[in-house]
């Protein structure tokens, strides 16, 4: 089987040849952000159109998530077996695939479908982008071209809700949302064909079915739980033991697969000896259920509570973005120049908690600058925070294990982002649907059958418009307060990593007995 070899075993790759294949993999970086970001603000619209409900509008962003998650090791495993450049490809027409479907559902069971197939495609861009920029440049090095990671996260996350606003609002409507990303995923395939040259090996390959199978159905199983109880079904209720019990015997079986079975485990856990991935593992969970659980329902909280339109509630993300852009910027460079990465770390994290807290005191009647100030706050914590998180794991890995080690920590935040969107979600609506129907019963209306949709409130009467109003504007605080606590341990976790000096070489000096024979072809 063919899989890349580490870059310096054909010569280094000069900046040039580094920017042409980093505009592919930039290309498709900025697929997998838009996948999530350009439908943002045509979930309302969505949802009210195909007939959903707030447990709706939850699933059409938790589908992705979940399958994105739960399959992210995989690919990050295969990267380290096969072709990198032939999986990034292929994740692109997987990702092709389901938004051609989800533009065409006709109701939202099909969009939720098509949604998973959009999280395979995209869980397999998250995982490989980081993946091959790592097998070109050195941690060191990384910092140089972390400008450009930043500015495309950036361009994805303030353009994607704009263009969703804008489509949402014109002829096309949300469907147009899905077909957007068609082309831009196109021009990446091709760039990459084109651009992306590595060196290859040829090596013993053995997949692990069995622990892949095990990993995907035990995170499924948990995360299914996490975004039906408390709907469906009571936390407190047989159907939770079951599932709780049914996942985590699951996972236990695929650890001990992992660990005792499977020649090439698809998550190694000799990598958890490692303090630096361990730690950094457990935040970004953290981090995910923060920052994924919180920030996905303020397009909900700009439209719902403030009567923005979706083109609005777009423009307000710019202000966490440019945040966000302006910190990654800056953090890489300077940490490419110096080596050193855990203050920023440990800055950006408080900037995180201290936005996350500001954001928590927001309802109905908070001043736009406000919140625009307080999303600004985060934006910048975020920004020196998640992309140098992984930089500190891939730079105590050896490049053989690099794919299941940067998947690891991909994996562990999607995860707690899924948990965090899927749980959050559900405190939304029980707590939007409690102040509604409080209301209502004040006013005299029987509304119980109702309140469980999204209401167009342009049809509403204007006493209970803003009685909508004030339910989602308080609702959104109250997430934001919950999600800080998770922020704070993020913090803690991190506060224990142990800086080492960013290497300046792609491959790290591996044990004997850890290397993995495999002979370079030029």
């Amino acid at each position: 089987m063919l899989d890349e070899a580490p870059v310096e075993a054909s010569g280094q790759m000069s900046h040039r040849e580094v920017l042409e294949a980093l505009s592919g993999l930039l290309l498709a970086m900025f697929v997998a952000m838009l996948s999530s970001t350009v439908v943002t603000n045509a979930l309302p619209s969505i949802v009210e159109d195909l007939h959903g409900s707030q447990t709706g509008y939850t699933w059409v962003v938790v589908a992705t998530l979940l399958a994105m998650t739960a399959t992210t090791p995989i690919w990050g495993k295969l990267a380290d077996l096969f072709s990198k450049k032939l999986l990034v490809q292929s994740a692109l027409v997987i990702y092709t695939a389901g938004s051609l479907i989800a533009a065409l559902a006709p109701n939202m069971q099909v969009l939720i479908g098509a949604r998973v197939v959009q999280g395979l495609g995209v869980g397999g861009l998250t995982a490989l982008v980081q993946v091959v920029i790592a097998s070109m440049v050195s941690p060191r090095e990384r910092g140089r071209y972390s400008g450009y990671i930043g500015a495309t996260f950036a361009l994805a996350t303030v353009s994607g809700p704009l263009i969703g606003g804008l489509i949402v609002d014109s002829p096309l409507g949300w469907r147009g949302c899905f077909f957007v990303g068609m082309p831009v995923a196109l021009a990446a395939f091709l760039v990459l064909q084109a651009k992306l040259h590595l060196p290859v090996v040829k090596r013993q390959v053995s997949i692990d079915y069995l622990g892949a199978t095990l990993i995907i159905g035990g995170v499924s199983i948990l995360l299914v739980w996490v975004s039906l109880a408390g709907q469906q079904f009571a936390w407190a209720s047989v159907t939770t033991a079951l599932m709780v019990l049914g996942g985590i015997a699951v996972i236990a079986a695929a650890l001990y697969v992992e660990a005792k079975v499977a020649v090439e485990p698809i998550i190694p856990l000799r990598l958890f000896k490692d303090r630096t991935t361990s730690l950094a593992t457990v935040a970004s969970i953290l981090i995910g259920v923060s920052m994924f659980g919180a920030t996905v329902y303020l397009s909900e909280y700009f439209q719902n509570a403030r009567g923005m339109s979706p083109t609005e509630a777009g423009l307000m993300s710019v202000a966490m973005v440019g945040g966000l852009l302006v910190s990654s910027i800056v953090t890489g460079r300077i940490i490419s120049n110096t080596g050193l990465w855990k203050r920023y770390l440990v800055g950006g994290m408080v900037l995180v908690i201290a936005g996350l807290g500001l954001l928590g005191t927001i309802d109905e009647s908070t001043p736009l600058l406000e919140v625009g100030a307080f999303m600004a706050i985060l934006g910048l914590g975020l920004g020196a925070t998640m992309q140098n998180l992984v930089l500190a794991v891939q730079n105590n890995t050896a490049q053989a294990d690099m794919g299941a080690a940067s998947s690891v920590v991909a994996f562990f935040r999607s995860m707690g982002g899924s948990i965090g969107v899927s749980a959050l979600g559900a405190l939304l609506s029980h707590q939007v649907t409690q102040k509604v129907t409080d209301g209502l019963a004040a006013l005299g209306i029987d509304a119980g059958h109702s309140t469980g949709s999204i209401p167009d409130l342009d049809a509403l009467p204007a006493p209970v418009r803003a009685l909508y109003e004030t339910a989602f504007g308080e609702a959104t605080g109250h997430l934001f307060l919950v999600a800080t606590p998770f922020a704070v341990l993020a913090f803690v976790c991190i506060l224990f990593i142990k800086e080492v000096p960013l290497r300046t070489t792609i491959e790290r000096d591996v044990p004997q007995n850890d290397r993995v024979d495999e002979t370079v072809t030029r």
